[in-house]
């Protein structure tokens, strides 16, 4: 069967790879088109457009950048014509795939969703577009199984797929060999992982790099996000000792003693791989602007692990909070306050339970082909 993804962004990329990689084994014939990244592309899709051509963070990157989200729509609804899949799978990234959910519709396409636009952290009103474009909702949350209900909707719940990512880049080596590889001193590890898109990883670096610089018991290790160009990094951290890995998110945090984190999936996956956090926000456009999303937000938080346990686990910083001061201030506690680091280590244990079992890509795979079959 003919498979047409799209994927705004590296955590979808993520996500969608290993979908893919399940998809073709129980689907040998399969023939997968679509907009995503080079995980896809290694995983077996035919990549159109790269998604760090699409992806905007913020009201005032998005009105920058109208002329090229029109040229994505349109090459989009071009590709997609053309292709004439017998199945759209949707990751995320509603902005866009909402639209396109719509437009595959019109032409009696079939539309599924991999994880699920987060509709009940804010815009619920887009269940509606959900209920009408979308035919099979495939769902990474407990809790959203009973939010959709309430509207009328059933949906499949699948299971968690960071589990699969993350245990499946688990290592197995010493901390020693670790830094050796990585021409790593012998101090242990604090991880600084800015976000994927430009907009945040240059908003929320300096004030990381600032608030770490005191830091003399620990060497300093930046994460860099996949599609962003190593000359991004070199020009925020010069001036400051430390050192930038590429492509080791995953074992960087499995590594260290604690990290400084944009907010996103990544709260998730470091709380698997157990490590204590803090999570860093900040809105493009400023106060206002983050004071109107705060207005229309459903949640009270926004990192992952804080909305999935329903409380503040972990420490959140967000907007005229983010201060290099404030991230200083929980860094110190994060490395020195031992009942504090059990604490976390403590709702870490909750949040394994809530996840449940891996296996989520190989059921959401298993589970498409049979309804694309039947």
């Amino acid at each position: 069967m003919k498979y047409f993804f799209i994927a705004g962004e590296a955590s979808g990329d993520l996500h969608a790879s290993n979908l893919i990689s399940e998809l073709v084994k129980a689907d040998p014939d399969a023939e997968i088109r679509g907009f995503g990244g080079e995980l896809m592309e290694e995983a077996g899709m035919k990549i159109l457009k790269h998604y760090r051509e699409m992806s905007f963070m913020g009201i005032i990157p998005v009105l920058m950048h109208l002329r090229t989200i029109k040229k994505n729509f349109q090459y989009c609804e071009k590709t997609l014509k053309e292709f004439n899949p017998d199945v759209l799978v949707l990751i995320d990234y509603p902005g866009f795939n909402l639209r396109m959910a719509k437009y595959a519709k019109s032409l009696g396409i079939k539309v599924y969703y991999y994880i699920s636009p987060k509709v009940w952290a804010w815009k619920s009103s887009r269940v509606k577009q959900i209920k009408e474009r979308v035919d099979e909702m495939f769902t990474i949350f407990p809790f959203e199984t009973d939010f959709y209900r309430k509207f009328g909707y059933e949906v499949n719940y699948v299971g968690n797929p960071v589990l699969d990512a993350v245990l499946k880049r688990r290592i197995s080596k010493s901390f020693d060999d670790f830094c050796a590889e990585n021409h790593l001193n012998e101090k242990p590890i604090l991880a600084l992982v800015p976000g994927s898109r430009l907009q945040e990883i240059k908003s929320l670096l300096p004030r990381m790099l600032k608030a770490v610089n005191s830091v003399r018991s620990h060497q300093i290790v930046v994460t860099a996000a996949p599609g962003i160009p190593d000359h991004i990094y070199i020009g925020l951290v010069n001036g400051y000792q430390v050192s930038v890995l590429r492509d080791k998110t995953y074992e960087v945090l499995q590594m260290a003693d604690a990290a400084v984190l944009a907010s996103g999936t990544v709260t998730l996956e470091t709380a698997i791989l157990r490590c204590p956090q803090v999570v860093c926000y900040r809105m493009a456009g400023g106060a206002f602007f983050f004071a109107i999303g705060k207005f229309i937000l459903n949640i009270k938080w926004v990192s992952l692990v804080n909305i999935i346990l329903r409380r503040m686990a972990v420490k959140e910083l967000l907007q005229h909070h983010c201060t290099a001061a404030n991230i200083r201030k929980e860094v110190k506690r994060l490395l020195e306050d031992q009942s504090y680091r059990e604490q976390v280590a403590a709702s870490y244990d909750e949040l394994h339970q809530v996840l449940g079992e891996e296996g989520a890509s190989k059921r959401a795979a298993q589970m498409i082909v049979q309804k694309l079959r039947s």
